[in-house]
């Protein structure tokens, strides 16, 4: 799977541990920085993350921040993107399987990279569950895109 992934200054440590292990599993990594604990804005990092999904050139994103919170809500301002922010595994599940999720966002200061790790490897492996009132709500969120 392609997946694209990015982070700001105080998410780089996690960012890194997660590009290096999910790559060790076979996945496609897009390193969309930042590379160093250097200050730098997390809107710049998630929209370079989102706009690789919107643009199909990945099929997921995973996002990190001091929180998670600041990088979830500059991906959710873009057209087409779902970010979830994830503490639990089955969270990350269910973001995928009920709200058809496209982008995970983690707070490297919130949990640690082995709790990271295994919400990230939930979020990607699971799929988006098509009935009726699953669909019907996302296209609810998609109208107000509008």
């Amino acid at each position: 799977m392609k997946i694209a992934i990015g982070c700001d200054h105080a998410g780089f440590r996690l960012k890194d541990y997660l590009l290096k292990e999910l790559t060790k599993l076979g996945h496609e990594m897009i390193n969309c920085g930042t590379d160093s604990e250097d200050s730098v804005d997390y809107p710049d990092y998630a929209g370079d993350v989102c706009r690789l999904i919107q643009s199909n050139n990945a099929q997921l994103g995973i996002l990190v921040c001091s929180t998670g919170i600041g990088i979830s809500i500059a991906a959710n301002k873009l057209k087409g993107i779902r970010a979830a922010l994830c503490h639990t595994e089955f969270s990350a599940a269910m973001a995928r399987q009920h709200n058809d999720a496209n982008v995970l966002t983690l707070g490297g200061a919130v949990i640690g990279n082995k709790l990271a790790l295994s919400i990230s490897m939930a979020f990607l492996k699971e799929d988006f569950t098509p009935n009726e009132r699953h669909i019907r709500r996302i296209r609810k969120i998609s109208d107000s895109e509008k």
